[in-house]
Order: structure tokens, then sequence, then C-alpha cells
């Protein structure tokens, strides 16, 4: 792929993991007002977070939209500069960090939080969004990416 099919498609993959995220938080969100029967694994429920992650930070609302601009903008800053070195499953992967890191960016401007719906019934865990589960999931991808990336590295 060129320079220019990589930067079209980590800006397409971005703005489509964005339209998923607002449309499904949006169904998820209406959805709550309506009794959902009992479940063990899973139940939504609508939680105002005002904070980050398992709530730290809590009303630190100007701080979290700094550091929210300043990440997307360091993330998409490294990734278009190195472009050339990734493939379009990293690129994938980044998009989807992108995009989560913007939605909950978004919310915390809209509203003056971020809208939680998921609540794990098996464990004691926070509960979480969309947003958070792209977040997690591009992290915990780009971190497997580098560190095979340095093993097949080190082994040349």
């Amino acid at each position: 792929m060129q320079k220019t099919s990589k930067i079209a498609y980590l800006l397409v993959s971005t703005i489509f993991f964005i339209i998923f995220d607002i449309f499904f938080s949006g169904l998820i969100i209406d959805s709550v007002r309506f009794k959902m029967p009992e479940n063990p694994l899973l139940d939504l429920i609508y939680v105002q977070n005002t904070g980050a992650a398992f709530s730290i930070l809590e009303n630190s609302k100007i701080f979290l939209i700094g550091f929210s601009i300043f990440a997307i903008a360091g993330i998409l800053f490294y990734g278009i500069k190195n472009i050339h070195r990734y493939s379009a499953f990293t690129l994938y992967w980044v998009s989807m960090l992108v995009a989560g890191i913007s939605c909950n960016l978004y919310e915390r401007i809209e509203f003056g939080y971020v809208r939680d719906f998921f609540k794990l019934n098996f464990v004691n865990f926070p509960v979480f969004n969309i947003s958070d589960i792209f977040i997690n999931v591009g992290v915990f991808a780009i971190v497997v990416i580098i560190i095979k990336h340095n093993y097949i590295t080190k082994k040349q």
C-alpha cells in the first residue's frame, strides 16, 4: 500500500468506528429505559462517568479533554509520520484506538461526562461503554504487535 492509501485507510477506518460507536451507544442508551430480562453475564445500566477509567480523576473534565486531544494528536502525528512502516492490520487497531478516544472525548464535551452502560455481573468490574472496549482492544492489539515485532527483530 502507498502512503496516501494507508492514510485514507486509517481515516476511513477511524470514521467507521466512530459512527459505529455513536450509533450503537445511542441504541443501547435508548434501550436502557426498558427493563431488560435478568442476565447472569451482563446488564445494561446507565451511568454518568465524570472521570476516566475506574472513575479516576473524577470531575476533571478540562484535564481529560486536554489529555484526550493530546493523545489523539500524538497517535495520529506519530502514526502518519511513520505510516510507511505499518501494515493495514496495524492501522486497523490504531484506528480503533483513536475512535475510542475520540468518542469518549465527544461525550465528555457534549454531555460533560461519558455514558457507560455495560455492567458485567460475573465479576466486580466498573461499568464501561463501546469506546472503552475500542480503547482496550486497540491498546492490547498494538502492544501484541509491538512485542511480536521486537521478538522477530531480535531473532534475526
